[in-house]
């Protein structure tokens, strides 16, 4: 039975001093919680965010990494910072990324494997924009997403990662996808692993539904067959993501 991961996106939120009464607000709110709950915050807050939650079974993350080990490649954050850091997750992919930082599926597949050398758990998101779901090309989309996000990627590494998938249309409007089309396009990352590597690896991966999940929706959600949990983004920042985890 795959375990549910409740990861939250902080996004660019949270100096390192709210970063720090963040998470003595929410310890308390998930510490019950039967997933694996993750913080995934700014760079910045990662070695305050690990001590604040020592102690716990929380995880932390980066919402980012570069491809590089080192170099003279100003702002950017690599695995090995990652790591020594404490944290053990890192988001790539993410629309956000994609779509003001021109990331491309290539550049996702870098992170994948630079991430899995090093260690740490990739949190591979894709999804599609509004056009594309109104011009009825998601699954195309989607599996292409994965298929060039994965490529070269071992079968036992992709039992390991995590899935997000995150329809653009739904991520900071409010707007949700409905149980069932978050279901479907779930189910149709997984049938995605299944053919490209096999049965185990596709009953292992765990996928996550992102995209305005809120207290309100997670537990129908998190109900569905091939939804392993929830990548969350504004409902992080808040108690909410207490009922999210516990959902």
């Amino acid at each position: 039975m795959r375990r549910k991961v409740i990861a939250g996106n902080w996004k660019m939120n949270c100096t390192p001093t709210e970063a720090k009464a963040l998470c003595e607000t929410l310890k308390p709110l998930v510490a019950g919680a039967d997933a694996d709950i993750v913080f995934c915050v700014p760079s910045i807050d990662i070695t305050t965010v690990v001590e604040a939650v020592k102690g716990t079974d929380i995880k932390v993350g980066a919402e980012n990494l570069y491809v590089k080990d080192s170099g003279a490649y100003t702002g950017e954050i690599s695995a090995d910072m990652i790591k020594d850091a404490g944290a053990t997750y890192v988001i790539m992919g993410h629309s956000e990324r994609r779509e003001y930082f021109k990331e491309t599926d290539a550049d996702i597949n870098l992170k994948v494997k630079k991430a899995i050398e090093k260690g740490l758990t990739p949190i591979m998101c894709c999804g599609e924009s509004l056009e594309q779901r109104e011009q009825g090309i998601t699954l195309d989309w989607i599996r292409m997403q994965i298929k060039i996000g994965l490529q070269d990627v071992a079968a036992d590494d992709v039992k390991k990662m995590v899935i997000a998938y995150e329809p653009i249309w739904a991520i900071g409007t409010g707007k949700t996808a409905t149980t069932e089309q978050a279901q479907e396009v779930c189910k149709a990352i997984r049938d995605c692993i299944r053919e490209v590597y096999d049965d185990a690896t596709a009953e292992e991966v765990r996928i996550q539904y992102g995209g305005s999940v809120n207290a309100g929706n997670a537990k129908e959600l998190f109900a569905q067959p091939d939804i392993d949990g929830g990548l969350v983004g504004g409902a992080s920042l808040k108690a909410d993501f207490g009922v999210i985890a516990n959902a």
